[in-house]
């Protein structure tokens, strides 16, 4: 089984690699208000998980630079969302808004946001 996950997951970021999507294009001062957006973002993902894949695309269309910790390999970044967010559960996306952490799991919500906040 695990054999199975890890041909998966290498098809996928294939896959990825090979339809990523295209960002918007922004003036440069619109992209340095996103960029100044974003940085009070982290996505907490393993790199082979579809639904991490999702939302990094996602980050991709909207032409935002998002912190990435990878929550598998690295042991910090897993016990940072296990006591910030309460499981571990990826993806996960910390919102830090005037010191006020939000975590935010499930991808489609993790989408949804980042559009709303960034189209």
């Amino acid at each position: 089984m695990k054999f199975i996950r890890i041909i998966l997951g290498k098809i996928i970021l294939l896959l990825n690699f090979v339809f990523r999507p295209s960002g918007v294009k922004r003036t440069p001062e619109a992209q340095q208000l996103a960029d100044e957006k974003a940085k009070a973002l982290t996505l907490y993902q393993f790199e082979a998980c579809p639904f991490c894949v999702k939302v990094r695309r996602e980050m991709k269309r909207q032409s935002i630079d998002v912190e990435l910790k990878d929550a598998k390999n690295n042991q910090a970044a897993r016990e940072e969302l296990l006591q910030g967010g309460g499981k571990v559960k990826v993806p996960c996306l910390k919102i830090t808004n005037q010191g006020e952490e939000t975590w935010m799991y499930e991808s489609s919500d993790i989408v949804a946001y980042l559009q709303k906040e960034f189209a």
